[in-house]
């Protein structure tokens, strides 16, 4: 099996890489595949953000994998789930996709516009552990929230569980790359073969729950208890998949 973990930095999944033994630099993608038990693992650290993560994921999408995992951290809206809660999205929004009319947003499907800015993930295999953990749907921004205003007015246009800086364009250059290219053949000096691309592969995305998403107030985070829950997860998770 073919593993490709993306994350927007190092620090959200240090203690995978320190299991797996795998150096990074601090944005790309490990040299080789990490053999653990039967299967190779790659980690991709795209950056943060949106822009990063769809040209990162993009950038490598001739390799075949399996199985896509993005991994991080990410603020919550419903304080029904908890600080270092691990989450499955399953749905994820563009939500600043729009235009202002006043005192008003538009939504990208009130104004009629082309294209998609709802996205979901995509595995057709059945994981245990992921459909054990709670889905949830998230939105991603270029601006984490702290305004309450602004949260309220999200939560009228949208009621997100969650919050992330990549998850919509993770899932969006994941299953959307290499579409056009589905006949390119991949030429080494043993084999010519076909490319999979990673839409044909299971594209899941995890998180671990560090804030709620209110007044920015970091004495209240609980970052060291979702990087500990979420590399756990990952591990065991690798372990037995």
């Amino acid at each position: 099996m073919n593993i490709l973990v993306v994350s927007a930095t190092e620090f959200e999944v240090k203690p995978l890489l320190d299991f797996l033994g795998i150096a990074l630099p601090t944005v790309g993608i490990n040299n080789a595949n990490i053999d653990f038990e039967d299967k190779d693992i790659q980690v991709l650290i795209t950056g943060i953000g949106m822009v990063n993560t769809a040209f990162m994921v993009g950038r490598h999408s001739l390799n075949h994998y399996d199985l896509v995992v993005n991994a991080g951290v990410c603020g919550a809206f419903d304080k029904k789930l908890e600080l270092g809660q691990i989450v499955n999205i399953t749905e994820d929004i563009l939500s600043e996709m729009g235009a202002e009319d006043g005192d008003n947003f538009l939504t990208y499907n009130q104004m009629n516009l082309p294209g998609e800015y709802i996205y979901s993930g995509s595995y057709k295999d059945s994981y245990l552990m992921v459909d054990l953990l709670k889905k949830v749907k998230g939105i991603t921004v270029n601006t984490v929230h702290g305004n309450e205003t602004n949260i309220k007015k999200v939560k009228q246009l949208y009621d997100p569980d969650i919050e992330s800086m990549e998850g919509a364009a993770f899932f969006a250059a994941s299953i959307n790359s290499g579409i056009n290219y589905s006949q390119v053949k991949i030429k080494t000096e043993e084999i010519t073969r076909p490319i999979s691309y990673p839409h044909s592969a299971n594209i899941i995305q995890i998180r671990a729950i560090s804030n709620y998403v209110e007044k920015r107030d970091k004495e209240k985070w609980q970052m060291p208890l979702a990087i500990k829950n979420l590399n756990d997860f990952l591990i065991t998770f690798i372990k037995n998949v």
